[in-house]
C-alpha cells in the first residue's frame, strides 16, 4: 500500500512538473507523453490534481494548466506570459459582451505593459500592440492599477512621474492626478476619456492575485463614437464580472 502511494505521489508530481514546464496549456496526450504514463493513468491523476487545486482544466479545450495553489504555496506569482495566456478567455468573453476590443496589462517595476489583447471584429477598431508600455497618468489600464499599490511604492512613483500632455484632456498636475486616483479607488474603475489619444475612450478595472496584490488590469476600449458615456456606464457590469472572475482564477479571495 505504501509503495503504491509513493508511486502515485511521484507520478502526480511529474505531471505537475510537465504542465509547469510546458509553458502553455497541456493536453492529456501531451502530459502522458511527457511523463511516460499510460493515458488512463495520466487522466486519473490529472483529475485528482484538478480536484486538489493544483491544476485547472479548461472547459472548452479540456487542456490543463497550473491553478492558483502552487503559487500560493511557494509565494510566487505568474510570469507576464502566463498571465497573458490565462487572460485570453476573459478577453474573449469581455469583447463578446461589450462589442469592443479588450486587453490585459500587467504591472512590473513601475511600468504597465499590454500583454494580451482581443480585437473587435467590426470595420472600425482600435489597434493595440502587445508589449507596448502605457503612460501611467493618462491611460485607464495604468490608472486602474495605481490606487491599489502599497502606499510607499505609489508615493515613489508619483515623485518620479512626469505629467506629459498627450491631449487637451490629459491630467498634467500631481494634485489633480492624486484626486483622480482617490476617485478610482472609491469607484473601483478607471476611465481614459481621450486623455491619451484623441477620439479613444477606455474603461478598466484592476485584477488581483492570491496574496491580494494588484497584478494588472483588464479593459475594454473603442472610438468615442461608439464608446459614449452611456455605454461606459453600461460596460461597468460585464467588466466588473470578468475582472472578478479573472482575479478568482488567480487565487484572489476578496
Amino acid at each position: 500500500m505504501k509503495q503504491r502511494t509513493h508511486q502515485s505521489l511521484e507520478r502526480g508530481l511529474r505531471l505537475v512538473e510537465a504542465v509547469a514546464l510546458n509553458g502553455a496549456r497541456t493536453s492529456l496526450a501531451e502530459a502522458a507523453r511527457r511523463t511516460g504514463l499510460h493515458r488512463s493513468t495520466a487522466h486519473h491523476l490529472l483529475q485528482t490534481l484538478v480536484s486538489l487545486g493544483y491544476l485547472r482544466q479548461d472547459a472548452e479545450t479540456r487542456a490543463y494548466e497550473l491553478a492558483a495553489k502552487p503559487f500560493q504555496i511557494t509565494g510566487r506569482t505568474w510570469s507576464p506570459e502566463q498571465l497573458a495566456a490565462i487572460a485570453q478567455p476573459a478577453l474573449a468573453d469581455l469583447t463578446r459582451r461589450g462589442g469592443e476590443g479588450s486587453s490585459f496589462s500587467v504591472y512590473r517595476d513601475g511600468a504597465v505593459t499590454v500583454v494580451a489583447k482581443r480585437e473587435h471584429d467590426g470595420p472600425v477598431r482600435v489597434v493595440q500592440d502587445v508589449g507596448a508600455r502605457r503612460p501611467l497618468h493618462c491611460t485607464a489600464v495604468a490608472k486602474a492599477i495605481l490606487p491599489w499599490l502599497p502606499p510607499p511604492e505609489l508615493s515613489g512613483l508619483l515623485a518620479r512621474m512626469r505629467f506629459a500632455r498627450h491631449t487637451p484632456k490629459t491630467i498634467v498636475t500631481r494634485a489633480a492626478f492624486e484626486g483622480e486616483l482617490r476617485r478610482i479607488r472609491s469607484g473601483g474603475y478607471a476611465i481614459d476619456d481621450e486623455e491619451h489619444i484623441e477620439g479613444i475612450r477606455c474603461i478598466a478595472m484592476p485584477v488581483f492575485g492570491h496574496s491580494g496584490q494588484v497584478l494588472g488590469s483588464i479593459c475594454t476600449l473603442g472610438p468615442k463614437s461608439r464608446m459614449t458615456y452611456s455605454k461606459l456606464r453600461d460596460l461597468r457590469l460585464p467588466l466588473g464580472e470578468v475582472a472578478r472572475e479573472l482575479s478568482q482564477r488567480l487565487g484572489y479571495s476578496s
